[in-house]
Parts: C-alpha cells; sequence; structure tokens
C-alpha cells in the first residue's frame, strides 16, 4: 500500500484542517461563478460583504450533478469554453435556486452539498477511534488526507497467519471518512501481506461499519457560515459503540481466520496460462479497472508467477502501489478482495475461451 502520512503529520494536518475549514449555507441566487482557463472562482453574496472561493475538482463535480449537466459536457465547457460554463452554471443558479451547503478549506470550495448534509468531519472520527485502536498496541501503516477522503490504517502483528508457505499476513483496519459527500464513515477489516506490503480491504457488509452524513436541516448566520455542530460523541453515540463493537471484532481471531481460510481456498484456483491475457482484460469492467491498469496488473501476475485467483488478486493488490492516487490506490486494494472472493460462475467465465 501507499505509505501516506505519519501518524504525527496525519495529526498535524487533521488539527491545521479543522481550524482552516469553514462551512456555509446559503440559496443559489446568492452564488455567481466565473471561470477562466485558469480557473473558477464561486462569489456568496451578502450584505455583509461577498466572499469568493477558489473551486477544486470535487465541487466542480457536484455543482454539475446538482444542476442536472452531463459531468461530459460540464468538463467539455471546463477545459474549452469555461465563458459557456460561467453562462450555463449562474442560469441554473437563479432559475431553479436551491438552499446548499458549501464546504470551504483553505479558501477553496471543496464541495456542494445538500442543506441536510450531516456533518461528520475527520477530527471527530480520529479522536473517537485512534484511543480504541492504541488500546489495541496496533501498528499504524498508512494514514492520508486527500481532497476526498480520510483514512486510517494499521495492523495488528500478533494476529498473523500463513497463507501458503512463506506468505505471511497480518490482521488490519482501515477507518475512513469522507467530509465532502463522497463516501460514509466505514469501518472495515484489512489482511496486510508481509511479502511486499500489499493491503486487501476486505469489503463485505458482515465485516464492515458505515454511517450516512445525511441528517436534519442545517442553519446558518446571517453571512451564510454554519453554526458549529454537536460534537460526534453528544451527538451519536450508537455510532461510537458500534466502532468500537466493529474495532473489536476485526481483532477477533476467528474472524481473521475465516478471511485467512478465503486466502488459502484462492490459492487452489488456477489460471491456464494461454488466457492470462484475456482473463485480465475481460475483469477490466467487471471489477472497475482501466486499460492501462489492468496492463500493469498483467505485468505484476506475469513477473509473480502465481498464476491462480490468489496470485490474481495480489496482482492488483500490488499494482495499487504504483498509483498516484492514494484514493484510487485504496480501490484497488478493494477490488482485489472482490476478485479473491468472486463467486465461482464469474471465475469461469473469465476463463472461457472466447
Amino acid at each position: 500500500m501507499l505509505p501516506g502520512k505519519s501518524l504525527q503529520d496525519f495529526a498535524q494536518e487533521l488539527k491545521r484542517q479543522t481550524n482552516a475549514k469553514k462551512d456555509y449555507l446559503l440559496d443559489t441566487r446568492n452564488l455567481v461563478m466565473d471561470s477562466d482557463f485558469d480557473g473558477s472562482m464561486l462569489t456568496m453574496l451578502s450584505d455583509r460583504g461577498n466572499t469568493l472561493l477558489g473551486v477544486n475538482e470535487v465541487a466542480h463535480m457536484q455543482i454539475g450533478q446538482s444542476l442536472g449537466i452531463p459531468t461530459k459536457y460540464y468538463e467539455k465547457m471546463q477545459k474549452e469554453n469555461p465563458a459557456l460554463l460561467t453562462e450555463n452554471v449562474n442560469a441554473w443558479f437563479a432559475k431553479e435556486p436551491k438552499v446548499r451547503m458549501i464546504r470551504a478549506l483553505d479558501g477553496i470550495a471543496r464541495a456542494f452539498l445538500s442543506d441536510r448534509y450531516r456533518r461528520i468531519d475527520n477530527y471527530d472520527i480520529a479522536n473517537a477511534v485512534l484511543p480504541i485502536l492504541h488500546s489495541h498496541n496496533v501498528k499504524f501503516v498508512s494514514n492520508e488526507i486527500t481532497d476526498r477522503k480520510m483514512y486510517i490504517k494499521v495492523v495488528n502483528e500478533r494476529l498473523t497467519g500463513e497463507v501458503k508457505k512463506g506468505d505471511i499476513v497480518q490482521s488490519g483496519i482501515i477507518v475512513t471518512n469522507s467530509e465532502v459527500g463522497l463516501g460514509t464513515v466505514t469501518i472495515r477489516p484489512l489482511m496486510y501481506r508481509l511479502v511486499c506490503t500489499n493491503g486487501m480491504v476486505v469489503n463485505d457488509a458482515k465485516s464492515c461499519t458505515t454511517r450516512r452524513h445525511v441528517g436534519r436541516g442545517n442553519m446558518a448566520n446571517e453571512d451564510y457560515t454554519l453554526y458549529a455542530s454537536d460534537t460526534l460523541l453528544a451527538d451519536d453515540q450508537a455510532l461510537m459503540l458500534k466502532i468500537r463493537d466493529t474495532i473489536n471484532a476485526a481483532m477477533n481471531e476467528v474472524h481473521f481466520n475465516n478471511l485467512l481460510e478465503n486466502m488459502r481456498a484462492a490459492t487452489e484456483a488456477k489460471i491456464e496460462t494461454k488466457k492470462i491475457p484475456e482473463m485480465v482484460q475481460l475483469a477490466a469492467p467487471e471489477f472497475g479497472f482501466t486499460k492501462k491498469e489492468g496492463e500493469g496488473i498483467l505485468d505484476h501476475l506475469i513477473r509473480e508467477g502465481d498464476l491462480t485467483l490468489y496470485g490474481f488478486s495480489n496482482a492488483v493488490t500490488r499494482y495499487a502501489q504504483d498509483v498516484k492516487s492514494y484514493d484510487r490506490s485504496t480501490e484497488l486494494e478493494e477490488i482485489g478482495y472482490q476478485i479473491l472472493t468472486m463467486p465461482s460462475r464469474t471465475w469461469k467465465n473469465l476463463q472461457k475461451e472466447e
């Protein structure tokens, strides 16, 4: 997996962002976009003084979705005709007014969300989970905060198993949260392979806890700034109990052994040598990786020489280390587990002669 930040740097950045971010709630009739080839700006109009914000790609995507502008057309205007983008966005802001939440960080609009979006922030989640994780004496192997999500990845070095001779894995946990509407609060098991420090995210309903960012309507003051929400601990004790129980379950030896057996079973599912390239190509749309990613995965599969379902899943998680985007790298770690546990029917279809 990608290394991410040290725990100290991660904590410092969490604190910095908590102090630097601001949230606003306003009617889109009081919102104006200006765009050129250097980027876009949003102006929030107010009798108390206007506020200007830059716009990142996440906010652009959400503005387009909110206004019903097809993504490809929005991106085409953004790249080739920013004046037309300005005209379209401002026209729909005025014609179909809605109250929207804008989340900003360092003077940049980073999210454009519903007024009912419930703020469950990274700092609150980290404050809740870190003491529980520390109580289990885990090792923090990778932590990161991107424009899209926060990630905490840990392993329990005391819970170790052998998939096959010399191939050791350890039990772990991944905690994620999105402050910008791109995912729930999620806690899932993680399998950490020592041979090449691959991470495999266990993505099934039985093994994870999630909490959606949906709540009551929010309230803002006269300059659209949102009032501070109650702390997470005061507002959602049920979530805290689920977090504790999920972490404890992921540290359970029985649960770890069940996941280990899934991995061992995958070592028995063989791939015929002549079908490797076609199988990877067929798997691309099934599991959502691109042509370029498929080529990289194929390269690792051939180099490693483990022509089994287990080898295929490890090729995916190994390629995850070659990807620059931490978000995409983690998605590939999830895909690795999906491949490892794919239904036998899917596995047989991928190996059929074309």
